[in-house]
């Protein structure tokens, strides 16, 4: 069972685990902060007359010695019933700001300590994302995507999938790789039920044009890859977009290769609601087997739900993968 504590901040500790309902508890790979949402009940008999939740106050939850959520609370609706809605992030939610950055020769572990060290949030394990990105100059822009940015250069350039997420209370950085669960969803193990969809209408292309305006000569340089074959399959599906300017001629073609081979691909959504399991959240690998679809292979979790409601507790898993 979980156990659900507020921090008022001002010495007040309030265990309100029995006085909660509809907890759900969401995570996503990228580009989402962790969220809380759970039901309370005010005026309970026996309630301490001190007992007072309000915006902005420490939520944790646990499981035994597992911590699950570390956040704050950010929204309470309440009316004359005696229920109230309770919504809570954890930190990444303050990386909803916007602010001026300009990068140069920089690795996106180093784009997450500076923003961090900026805007004094707390840091967990950091990976080293290794790949330096030549120049970035966000003006203005939301910090979370500042982040999701470098992420995903460092994807296209490194081939690498780096994830951000809060670990109770910690901004951490992890390679996906090193996050593999040691136990598999699937038939006769936790799944409840499952559905399976393919695609080539979001994120597949299989013509690739990238460009840079050559400032010395006037005019836009143009660099293309291409697959014939999905071509005639699909109809030309094309990516176009700029890239940075001191990018030479070899760094340019490394990225058009790289680009090709994560998006001429079929894009497939797997989801899964299964018995719940602590362990499991977005950005992690999870073995998944399916025998009906032949799939026996880890998976990186893209949305991780948990659902709480008194000793049943199920998840809800989007698992984007391409094939």
């Amino acid at each position: 069972m979980v156990e659900i504590t507020i921090d008022n901040k001002n010495g007040n500790m309030w265990d309100i685990t029995n006085i909660v309902s509809n907890i759900s508890w969401k995570t996503s790979s990228i580009g989402k902060a962790g969220s809380l949402d759970f039901t309370l009940i005010k005026n309970c008999l026996y309630q301490d007359p001190a007992f007072q939740y309000n915006n902005g106050d420490v939520v944790k939850v646990k499981m035994g010695s597992a911590n699950i959520f570390y956040g704050y609370i950010f929204t309470i609706d309440e009316g004359k019933d005696e229920t109230v809605s309770v919504t809570c992030y954890d930190q990444i939610r303050y990386l909803m700001a916007k602010d001026t950055y300009v990068f140069n020769d920089v690795t996106a572990s180093a784009v997450v300590r500076r923003i961090a060290e900026d805007f004094t949030l707390e840091l967990g394990k950091i990976d080293d994302t290794a790949y330096r990105i030549p120049t970035m100059v966000e003006d203005g822009k939301v910090l979370l995507d500042i982040i999701c940015k470098a992420l995903t250069l460092t994807l296209i350039n490194s081939n690498k999938n780096f994830f951000l997420f809060d670990d109770f209370g910690a901004l951490s950085l992890r390679n996906s790789e090193d996050l593999l669960l040691d136990f598999y969803i699937g038939d006769d193990s936790l799944m409840i039920d499952y559905s399976n969809k393919t695609s080539i209408d979001t994120d597949t292309y299989n013509k690739i044009k990238l460009y840079k305006d050559n400032e010395a000569t006037g005019r836009r340089e143009i660099y293309m890859a291409q697959d014939s074959n999905n071509i005639d399959k699909w109809g030309i599906l094309q990516l176009y977009q700029s890239v940075e300017e001191n990018m030479n001629t070899a760094q340019i073609n490394q990225q058009l290769d790289t680009l090709i081979t994560l998006k001429n691909r079929e894009s497939k959504t797997l989801k899964i609601k299964a018995l719940g399991d602590i362990r499991v959240r977005a950005g992690a690998y999870i073995p998944i087997i399916i025998k009906e679809y032949g799939i026996n292979q880890p998976f990186i979790i893209d949305e991780c739900t948990h659902s709480f409601n008194g000793a049943d507790h199920t998840m809800s898993l989007d698992l984007k993968v391409v094939t």
